[in-house]
């Protein structure tokens, strides 16, 4: 393909400058990362950001694609020996893949259909004259000669019948008609659903007698429809107006008067109703079905990047929780660096209630390890637990103990996953939960990157949607997470590491085996011994990993290697040394220099000379810590508390297309309705929340039958 009509088509439709996107095209095909080019390749993309670069990197592929579908297409029509110039510079021109193979329905090779088998027949002749719209001349008598013992055809009605199954194919086969129709399904068809059975209950109730126009239907309403179908629960179609459609083909292909004019209006209904429709209306409900599976995807991608940015809690020993009733609460206390130091379990639940107990238990657990602060997980018993850990934290007066919820989404399947085993191969599946429900709150990074993003629980239908396109888009987001934050060369687990830019599985677990072979990493340098681990990977890699006590201040900064000379020239300009990075000389000097003349001087482009002096005013900075830190509680309310009215604060922990779930320390989490979130209008609740915010909530109902309390932001 033409490589500038390419860029034109990526610049097109990302609105991104054609020079830009060369620029990052060059670097995407020379094997560059998308969190590497757009963090330490500024100068060469024009500052472009990481989504700006990712959509430059999805267009690139689709166009790509379009671009061989076409070649492929045009080979395999010019082999019939079909190609005409009108024909090739009609399918040149398509921007869609719809448009490509539309045109290249009638010369694809089919199955046997009612017009082969009437080709076979010998009847195309007849089919021809039909088309020909004569005005004189018998029809029957015409048909009648097409009568063969031979050809099985035993009667000119039979001959007829053969005519007009070749006829509505060609109809069919007409890819202005085909691309006219499906606009008009889009444009003017109502989706209808109703019940495939008696009307029992279900969580489909609403889809019983529900109909709305196909460009308006929203697209979480869309994955419910399918889901409710594939169920067998739901009845789903398109209707419209088909007398408009029938009209608009008849203009196409029928002149009236004629004596066969009758014969091919009857072709054409059976081409609409048997060919056309059906096949038109699966892929309109696959474009409803990819637009929604696009949507559901990027709205769980943004929840799941606010939820691993979470602020972490530092410097504090936390007691972590797994709740549960007959088999206990498992306990796990790791130290201010995430270590394990102690595990157990205790029965303040019913059906035990060995309140006592648990209270001596935990009272000596919390004097032995210094514990500051008790990690809840929110599942099962977790507001029966929540109410035994209030009750303690009343009596316990040696320290001041706070508690917080932790979301235990995906804790379960982690802990029975082979890295937990590996990590804690001597801890039960309980215990291994309540360990990492007490890093969460540590680190949420570099807990969550360890389970599946499809179970962390802050996602809409995540299951009913493509699932490769949904693992490429959250692991591009885990990726993104990982590298906005940088990651600690000398603590990081194999899934943390194996989500830096340029490295997989295999160089992660190299990195760390490499680590408790030789001890820590002490320069950024020793990553080069590191097996498999060649200059590419080096050079994607580097600029993300920190060394915190190493033998150069550098490392622990986002500053790229390849840019160390120029930050020798820039300390020199500004007379400090590396021993003064971080220092309040070096901090006052560098917020007052001219970052564009100093570029100048030290050769040097101004977008990595901005991020350099950044990077050496904040030499240590985690982005994550900038945001408000979580919650922490010590007292609780029940369902039965709230009354409307009653103003709350609370953490949003889901933010799907109809509003957000926010947790306001009760058992169940409650909703803020897309409707009670502003005062003007919004498109999506992500224009106002992020999974992690704290957010200020009035309470407008409460439901204790349904376990449902609706909430609301507006003041």
């Amino acid at each position: 393909m033409n490589s500038e009509l390419l860029l034109e088509q990526v610049a097109g439709a990302t609105g991104i400058e054609v020079n830009k996107v060369k620029q990052t095209v060059k670097l995407l095909d020379e094997g560059n990362t998308v969190p590497f080019i757009a963090r330490y390749r500024k100068e060469a993309t024009g500052e472009l950001t990481e989504i700006q670069v990712r959509e430059i990197e999805d267009k690139l592929k689709f166009f790509r694609n379009l671009a061989q579908r076409k070649e492929e297409v045009l080979r395999l029509i010019d082999e019939q020996g079909k190609l005409t110039p009108d024909l090739q510079k009609q399918i040149e021109k398509a921007v869609k893949i719809t448009e490509v193979e539309d045109l290249y329905r009638p010369f694809r090779q089919k199955k046997r259909t009612r017009a082969s088998v009437a080709k076979e027949k010998g009847l195309e002749p007849l089919a021809e004259y039909l088309l020909s719209f004569p005005f004189m001349g018998t029809l029957e008598e015409k048909a009648a000669a097409f009568i063969s013992e031979e050809k099985n055809v035993k009667t000119a009605d039979e001959a007829l019948q053969g005519a007009r199954d070749i006829v509505a194919e060609l109809v069919a086969d007409d890819p202005s008609v085909r691309g006219w129709v499906r606009k008009y399904l889009y444009t003017h068809g109502t989706l209808v659903t109703s019940a495939r059975e008696s009307e029992v209950d279900s969580v489909y109730e609403m889809y019983y007698q529900f109909s709305q126009p196909v460009n308006k239907i929203p697209t979480h309403r869309v994955l419910a429809i399918n889901r409710g179908e594939r169920e067998k629960i739901l009845k789903v179609k398109i209707e419209v107006n088909e007398d408009v459609v029938l009209d608009y083909i008849h203009k196409k292909w029928v002149k009236e008067g004629s004596t066969t004019t009758a014969h091919v209006k009857q072709a054409v209904k059976d081409a609409l109703n048997r060919l056309i429709f059906p096949a038109v209306e699966r892929e309109v409900r696959g474009e409803l079905t990819e637009a929604a599976e696009q949507q559901a995807v990027k709205v769980f991608s943004k929840n799941l990047k606010h939820l691993l940015l979470q602020p972490p809690v530092r410097g504090k020993t936390v007691l972590g929780i797994d709740p549960a009733y007959r088999t206990g609460c498992k306990w796990a206390v790791v130290d201010e660096t995430g270590k394990l130091l102690d595990t157990g379990v205790v029965y303040p639940t019913p059906p035990q209630n060995k309140v006592d107990e648990a209270e001596e238990i935990f009272e000596q657990i919390i004097d032995r390890y210094n514990v500051d602060i008790i990690a809840i997980g929110n599942g099962t018993a977790s507001r029966e637990t929540e109410q035994f850990v209030v009750k303690f934290i009343k009596k316990y007066t040696k320290k001041k103990l706070q508690y917080i919820i932790v979301s235990e989404a995906g804790a379960s399947v982690y802990s029975a996953s082979n890295l937990a085993v590996k990590e804690f191969p001597n801890l039960d599946v309980a215990q291994r939960s309540a360990v990492s429900i007490a890093r969460r709150l540590q680190d949420p990074l570099a807990e969550l990157v360890k389970i599946d993003p499809k179970s962390l629980g802050v996602g809409q239908y995540q299951h009913d949607v493509n699932q490769k396109l949904l693992r490429e888009n959250l692991d591009n987001v885990v990726e993104s997470a990982v590298n906005h934050v940088g990651v600690d060369l000398n603590t990081a687990s194999p899934s943390l590491l194996s989500y830096v830019s340029g490295i997989n599985a295999a160089v992660a677990q190299n990195i760390v085996n490499y680590r408790e072979e030789n001890g820590p990493f002490t320069n950024r340098q020793q990553l080069k011994k590191v097996p498999r681990l060649g200059p590419k990977t080096y050079e994607q890699c580097v600029g993300f990993l920190r060394i915190f006590d190493g033998d150069n201040p550098l490392d622990k900064t986002p500053i790229h290697p390849e840019s160390y000379e120029v930050v020798k020239r820039l300390l020199k300009i500004i007379n400090c040394r590396l021993d003064d990075v971080g220092g309040d000389d070096m901090k006052n000097k560098l917020s007052q220099l001219d970052v564009e003349e100093t570029a100048a001087k030290i050769d040097v482009g101004v977008p990595t000379l901005r991020d350099i002096v950044q990077s050496l005013i904040k030499p240590g900075r985690d982005p994550r810590e900038e945001l408000p830190k979580p919650i922490l509680c010590s007292d609780v309310i029940s369902l039965e508390n709230l009354k409307p009215g009653m103003e709350l604060k609370g953490t949003v922990r889901n933010v799907v297309d109809f509003g957000a779930f926010v947790d306001i320390g009760v058992k169940v989490d409650g909703l803020v309705h897309i409707s009670q979130m502003a005062e003007g209008y919004i498109k999506h609740p992500l224009e106002v929340v992020s999974v992690g915010d704290i957010v200020d909530v009035r309470v407008i109902d409460v439901d204790i039958e349904r376990q449902r309390v609706a909430l609301s932001m507006k003041k």
